[in-house]
């Protein structure tokens, strides 16, 4: 597997996690709607998914 597309697969899964977390907690999909309204709190939603995301594809990697 080439390395885009395993990004392009880790991309996918990422939001399918999504889709599949606002369907088994509709608590989230309010958060995320509540969010979307009030800028302050989807700042902070989207630092804590970046940071996620960061952390899930480049934490434990060898330094070259």
């Amino acid at each position: 597997m080439t390395p885009s597309a395993r990004r392009f697969a880790g991309f996918i899964a990422a939001i399918a996690i999504l889709i599949i977390l606002c369907l088994i907690f509709p608590r989230v999909l309010a958060f995320t709607e509540l969010a979307a309204r009030e800028l302050r709190y989807l700042w902070w939603l989207i630092a804590i998914a970046a940071l996620g995301i960061y952390l899930s594809f480049f934490a434990g990697r060898k330094k070259d």
